[in-house]
């Protein structure tokens, strides 16, 4: 209808407008967009604080667009759209994601501080750490494999962010 109504030309003294429910959307999303930005924003501050540095915070940071690639990989390959509640999933996977980087890189410094050199805290980091992570991922894509595939009234609306959550931490 938009694209319809592009080329229309109302008659004098008639506009035409889309609102309603396509123009609260479209507020939302662009709201929702400036929440991902301000929570990035904001985790990078909280993760400045708790390294106690401003250059570790990006190697966690570096994860998220890797979470988002996997979010937006899963909703084409599902073809399902980028909605309201997918946005919601990115934002949740903001957060997950940020969090199994922060385990890993946390545990990385405290090893380097007691005098490990780089390679041997990365891989004992890997060893040690690596299974929760991994086991706090398959959790979350097993409990949100079921909204994923279920066809009930509820699931279908909350679709869009089990699809995103599961894509993203896969690929992540």
């Amino acid at each position: 209808v938009e694209q319809l109504l592009a080329d229309y030309q109302a008659p004098e003294g008639y506009t035409i407008q889309i609102s309603g429910e396509v123009e609260t959307i479209q507020n939302a999303m662009v709201d929702l967009v400036k929440m991902i930005a301000l929570a990035l924003v904001f985790i990078y501050l909280i993760m400045v604080a708790q390294f106690q540095s401003l250059l570790s915070p990006f190697i966690v940071l570096f994860t998220i667009p890797l979470a988002f690639t996997g979010g937006l990989l899963a909703l084409y390959i599902t073809r399902q759209e980028i909605s309201l509640v997918a946005m919601m999933g990115f934002l949740m996977l903001a957060g997950v994601v940020v969090n199994n980087g922060i385990v890993f890189v946390d545990y990385t410094n405290q090893l380097r501080l007691a005098g490990m050199s780089k390679q041997e805290a990365l891989v004992r980091t890997g060893i040690s750490r690596m299974r929760p992570i991994l086991m706090t991922a398959l959790t979350t894509i097993l409990a949100m494999s079921i909204m994923a595939v279920s066809k009930d009234a509820a699931s279908v609306m909350s679709k869009g962010m089990a699809i995103t959550v599961i894509g993203g931490l896969l690929y992540a």
